[in-house]
């Protein structure tokens, strides 16, 4: 066996465990809209914790989707607003009083940055300690992202879910926008690879320690949180959704799954806006360590380039087993392009796709060393993470 037939044996081994070992986890089976259990006899208190820093152009539709919920028990907003200098208190404000709910929605204005805190889970602190001093402290702390919009259902189903459960956290994957072809090459990918690195029929299996969140829209049960510690536990965590799914998993049992019904209102025009967005956390998910991302650029090269340059460069036994191996990725793919009804012809650009990741992922790296590590809204997150 030559070394170019050898390399095709490993890459086709490692789709086959893909495919079958790893929770089925490209089947996209784990939707909010399946095996929904009956409502509850009682609908829990709810608030909505959102974090905002400069969102004025997308802060109406988010606040607005949440204060029209089509809820039957108690709901109120907290907006903590992050140090914003483009009016998004304001254009909140307006928003509640064309809906006639001004009364549920509280603005707080974020007290300044402290050492240790990543910018958004300050906020988000500061909206849960809000909620939970009210004169009837919440149930549960429905934390979302201000650049989401909710269907009129989500909270109803969220809830159902949870008590049904008895859930310590139910988190949705917000549905990305696709509509410019950077997000059509690249946004799949995204979620397709954050489900084969937390399968979410893992995540949702209570004997299995994998825990994982999507931070646009978390339902969290407010005792779990505070026996979890609170957000101050995870204050400095870059990936602080999947830190807080650990953290509440170790509480009750979570649920994780993908959606129609959050969607994000944030598009991303160019691919290098894309890139910035993968490279906040990358190096993050490698826990700041040469030694892993040298393993993850060579595992990436091995799992995805390796199949098309045997298919189109090598002969013979090679040649056949780097074409079953692309055509193994491709079919993988299809269900998260079908999810986001996109074509099944992108499922052959994969492993472009996935040479890109390779890239921002050292990206991420470079800024970090730089100091300029999780860049967002102008704050260098991963800088004191990473020392």
């Amino acid at each position: 066996m030559n070394a170019a037939t050898l390399v095709g044996v490993v890459v086709l081994a490692a789709w086959a465990y893909l495919l079958l070992g790893r929770g089925f986890f490209w089947l996209t089976a784990e939707r909010d809209t399946r095996r929904l259990p009956a409502p509850p006899q009682r609908w829990p208190d709810v608030t909505a914790v959102v974090p905002a820093r400069n969102e004025a152009d997308v802060i109406a539709r988010s606040i607005g989707s949440l204060l029209a919920q089509d809820y039957p028990g108690a709901l109120r907003v907290v907006l903590v607003d992050d140090a914003s200098e483009d009016g998004t208190a304001e254009r909140a404000l307006d928003a509640a009083r064309a809906l006639g709910a001004s009364d549920r929605l509280t603005v707080i204005t974020g007290a300044p940055l402290t050492a240790g805190w990543t910018g958004k889970l300050w906020a988000v602190s500061q909206g849960v300690a809000a909620a939970s001093r009210a004169q009837t402290a919440p149930d549960y702390l429905l934390i979302t992202d201000a650049d989401i919009a909710h269907d009129p259902q989500n909270l109803r189903r969220l809830t159902t879910r949870a008590e049904a459960g008895g859930l310590a956290l139910v988190s949705l994957m917000a549905k990305l926008t696709v509509q410019t072809w950077p997000e059509r090459l690249m946004i799949p990918a995204f979620v397709f690879f954050f489900a084969m690195l937390y399968p979410f029929a893992w995540v949702n299996d209570a004997k299995r320690r994998l825990a994982a969140a999507a931070g646009g829209c978390m339902l969290v049960r407010r005792t779990a949180l505070e026996a979890a510690g609170g957000i101050a536990s995870i204050r400095g965590e870059i990936i602080d959704d999947c830190a807080l799914g650990a953290r509440l998993k170790a509480q009750g049992p979570v649920w994780l799954g993908l959606t129609d019904a959050a969607v994000s209102l944030r598009p991303y025009a160019t691919l290098s806006e894309i890139g910035r967005m993968i490279s906040r956390s990358a190096y993050a998910q490698l826990r700041y360590q040469p030694a892993l991302l040298a393993g993850t650029v060579l595992g990436m090269a091995v799992v995805y380039l390796a199949a098309p340059a045997l298919a189109l460069f090598a002969d013979g036994p090679a040649r056949w087993l780097g074409l079953a191996a692309w055509v193994m990725m491709a079919a993988a793919f299809q269900p998260m392009l079908r999810f986001y009804r996109l074509s099944p012809l992108w499922g052959a650009a994969l492993p472009l796709i996935g040479a890109l990741y390779v890239a921002f992922t050292v990206d991420s790296a470079v800024q970090v060393w730089r100091g300029r590590g999780g860049m967002w809204k102008g704050r260098a997150q991963a800088m004191a993470a990473s020392r």
